[in-house]
């Protein structure tokens, strides 16, 4: 079995800017296609885009934070990312035609900043002695 724990720290920054890229991602593509169309036909404006981003993130979080948690014994920290993920795949399998083009932006947001605030509370823990 691989010990993941010595990538943690890595896995923790990928994790934060995958879900950092999402949440950008569904913030700035209306503003952009409003800018450049072509964009709409590209793999940015696909649905593809968010699922691949989702199947990055889910195992990043769930190998780092799970690794990670035995080791520091703070499981608030996989409970937070763990909700994360919940919302980011509830909001996924819900689609904008079930909630809608506001409520599916809020709950991506709301789930990729969990996700993100689990992996930087987790990051903490394992390196306490690095400056914020």
């Amino acid at each position: 079995m691989i010990n993941f724990s010595k990538y943690t720290s890595l896995l923790d920054k990928c994790a934060i800017c995958t879900s950092a890229i999402c949440a950008f991602h569904c913030l700035s593509l209306p503003f952009l296609l409003s800018l450049f169309p072509g964009l709409a036909v590209s793999v940015f404006g696909q649905e593809f885009f968010h699922e691949f981003l989702l199947g990055l993130v889910i195992p990043l979080s769930l190998i780092s934070l799970s690794s990670s948690c035995k080791r520091h014994k703070s499981w608030s920290v996989a409970l937070l990312g763990l909700t994360g993920l919940i919302v980011l795949i509830f909001t996924a399998i819900m689609g904008q035609e079930a909630l809608g083009k506001h409520v599916e932006r809020a709950t991506t947001l709301i789930g990729a900043s969990l996700i993100a605030a689990g992996h930087l509370r987790n990051y903490a823990l394992c390196h306490p002695t690095c400056k914020h």
